[in-house]
C-alpha cells in the first residue's frame, strides 16, 4: 500500500507542497486507500433489485449519467458497494423501457432523468432506507467497522480542509484531538 501523501502511482505531477491536488489531496488519498482496503476485503453484493431502487433514488435528486450513478452509490456506501456498469446501464435501459426514466444527450453524455411516473415510484419508496445505506452498514464484517468509520471521518476532515474557515478548522482540530485522547483512554482500560 502506498503512502497517503502522494507517493507511488498517485504521486506523479506533485506540486511543490508535495500534494497532488492542494490541501485536500492527502485526505482524498487516505479516503481512497480505505475504500480500496474495504472493497478488497468485503465482497458484499447488493440484493436483487437494489440497483433499480438506488437509481430511482438518485435520479429523484437530479438527472445523472451512468458513471455519476455508479460514483454516487460507491461514495454514499463508503466504498462497500460499487455497482458495475454491467448492472447500472441495463437497469437504466429497463427503467426507460418501463417509462420511468427519459434520456437526453448533453455534452456527448447520456443523461437520465425521471419521468412523472418514475418520480411517483421514487416518492413511494422514499420512506424506505436507501440501498447504499444497507450496503454500507449491514453487509459490513465486524473487522471493517472501524476502518469504515475512519474513512468517513477522513472524508469529513477533507471537507473542512477545503471549505472550512479558521474557526471551523480550529473547532474540528479540537474535536479530533479529544477523540484521540478518548481512544487512548479506551485502550488503556483494556
Amino acid at each position: 500500500m502506498y503512502g497517503a501523501f502522494g507517493r507511488g502511482p498517485g504521486g506523479r505531477g506533485r506540486r511543490d507542497n508535495g500534494f497532488d491536488g492542494g490541501l485536500a489531496a492527502p485526505f482524498d488519498q487516505i479516503e481512497k486507500q480505505f475504500r480500496d482496503f474495504v472493497q478488497a476485503r468485503t465482497q458484499s453484493r447488493a440484493a436483487r433489485g437494489d440497483v433499480r431502487a438506488a437509481v430511482l433514488a438518485l435520479l429523484s435528486e437530479e438527472p445523472m449519467h451512468g458513471y455519476q450513478i455508479i460514483h454516487e452509490i460507491d461514495k454514499r456506501s463508503a466504498g462497500a458497494w460499487k455497482p458495475s456498469a454491467g448492472s447500472v446501464y441495463p437497469t437504466l435501459q429497463m427503467l426507460a423501457d418501463e417509462g420511468l426514466v427519459s434520456l437526453e444527450e448533453q455534452d456527448g453524455k447520456k443523461v437520465y432523468s425521471l419521468t412523472e411516473t418514475g418520480r411517483s415510484e421514487a416518492e413511494a419508496a422514499s420512506d424506505k432506507p436507501k440501498p447504499w445505506e444497507s450496503a454500507a452498514d449491514n453487509d459490513l464484517p465486524e473487522s471493517m467497522v472501524l476502518p469504515r468509520a475512519t474513512a468517513r471521518l477522513v472524508q469529513a476532515v477533507g471537507q473542512v480542509v477545503t471549505t472550512g474557515n479558521a474557526s471551523t478548522t480550529q473547532a474540528v482540530t479540537e474535536v479530533i484531538d479529544e477523540a484521540r485522547r478518548k481512544v487512548y483512554s479506551i485502550l488503556a482500560q483494556d
